[in-house]
C-alpha cells in the first residue's frame, strides 16, 4: 500500500504535470480557447509610422503600429520592409521595428501594399 502512494503514473500527462480531475479524459483544449483574430483587409487599416530613440540606446529604429491582423501576416510585412529598407528589424508587441529612420520609405511602400499610412512625430 504505501509502495503505490505517489507512484500512480496514471494521473500525470505527457507533460509531467498532475491532473487533478479532468471531466472528458485528456484532452488538450489550448487551440480551442485561443482568441480569434478578425481579418481586416489592407486599405481598413490605419498604420502610425514614427522615428523613436526611446529605450534603445540612443539608437533610431522606425516604428510602425496599429496592424491588425494574424500575427504571421505582420510578421511576412516585416520580412518585406526589412527587404526594400536593406536593414534588420523585429515585431514586438503587434508593432514592426525597423533599424534607422525609415518613415518616408515605409510610407510609402505601405500606401503600395494597400494599407492606409501616417506618418506620426517630427
Amino acid at each position: 500500500m504505501a509502495a503505490s502512494k505517489g507512484k500512480n503514473s496514471d494521473n500525470k500527462t505527457t507533460d509531467g504535470k498532475r491532473v487533478v480531475y479532468s471531466e472528458f479524459g485528456n484532452v488538450d483544449n489550448s487551440v480551442a480557447l485561443q482568441r480569434g483574430v478578425a481579418e481586416v483587409p489592407p486599405n481598413q487599416q490605419t498604420l502610425k509610422v514614427e522615428a523613436s530613440r526611446k529605450g534603445r540606446g540612443g539608437k533610431t529604429v522606425t516604428v510602425i503600429s496599429g496592424f491588425q491582423g494574424k500575427p504571421e501576416i505582420l510578421a511576412d510585412l516585416a520580412k518585406q520592409l526589412k527587404a526594400q529598407c536593406g536593414t534588420g528589424g523585429t515585431v514586438k508587441e503587434n508593432e514592426i521595428e525597423i533599424q534607422g529612420e525609415h518613415k518616408q520609405k515605409i510610407a510609402e511602400i505601405l500606401k503600395k501594399m494597400g494599407y492606409k499610412a501616417k506618418i506620426s512625430g517630427g
